[in-house]
């Protein structure tokens, strides 16, 4: 019986490795045809405009990909705390996975502080891609803790404080990513027309002159603080709490 449940975790986490993998290269795929047409001397700041069509076909891929990776997590999933366990380890490998193939077809990013775009929604986030590769191993420990915590009998919840810790941690971490172009919208008086960005020419101009200069890694830091301080107490209280039977 243990051994057939061992056998499930580690199928379930073999396919979302293949998957996150596989959605990696994916994407990769089609940001070299996106920068092949729109970038043909590399990609680099201040961005160059992209029709607005491009721009909301993006998001829909956006969109569309964290349905899919939400989708996994739930057929690999049992329960609801295993289900956000392999979303994130899906998330994170994605994620991994992504760079590491386009170091291998566009040789880039030539550092890991290199600047990037991360996400277009509900607005452009960007920072050194160390930020997300950071975010994603942290993703990874975090599934990987509940995961094999659960599978050997441990009671795993996230419980009130751990989800405080989490969400402030995330929120400053988000924070990070969005802070230039939300202070560019702020001050520029287009926060009312955010769902209509791709289309406003004002922000657009704004978007073909934004250079990036300064990554606040200490709020960075400080969020991942939060977030280290959310697993350990949810770890924590799984230990302290003893085995009370085993879910797979």
């Amino acid at each position: 019986m243990i051994k057939s449940e061992r056998n499930g975790v580690y199928s379930h986490l073999l396919l979302c490795l293949c998957f996150g993998i596989a959605m990696g290269l994916l994407e990769a795929i089609v940001v070299v045809y996106l920068r092949t047409l729109h970038c043909p001397e590399g990609f680099a700041f201040p961005l160059v405009s992209i029709a607005p069509q491009i721009l909301s076909t993006e998001l829909l891929r956006e969109m569309a990909t964290i349905v899919m990776l939400a989708l996994v997590a739930i057929i690999a999933g049992r329960n609801s705390l295993q289900r956000f366990a392999y979303f994130l380890f899906t998330f994170g490998v994605w994620d991994i996975a992504y760079y590491l193939f386009l170091r291998v077809f566009l040789d880039w990013p030539p550092s890991v502080f290199t600047w990037d775009v991360l996400f277009l929604i509900p607005l452009p986030w960007v920072a050194p891609v160390l930020a997300p590769l950071f975010c994603a191993v942290m993703m990874i420990l975090m599934s990987l803790a509940m995961i094999f915590l659960q599978f050997r009998g441990y009671r795993v919840t996230i419980g009130f404080t751990e989800w405080v810790l989490l969400l402030v941690g995330v929120a400053v971490v988000l924070a990070t990513f969005v802070w230039d172009f939300m202070a560019m919208i702020i001050g520029n008086g287009l926060l009312p027309q955010i769902r209509s960005l791709a289309e406003n020419e004002s922000f657009r101009a704004l978007v073909t002159e934004y250079q990036p200069y300064y990554y606040n890694w200490l709020l960075f830091a400080c969020g991942q603080i939060f977030i280290v301080g959310g697993i350990g107490s949810m770890v924590s209280r799984a230990l302290s709490r003893g085995r009370g039977g085993r879910i797979a």
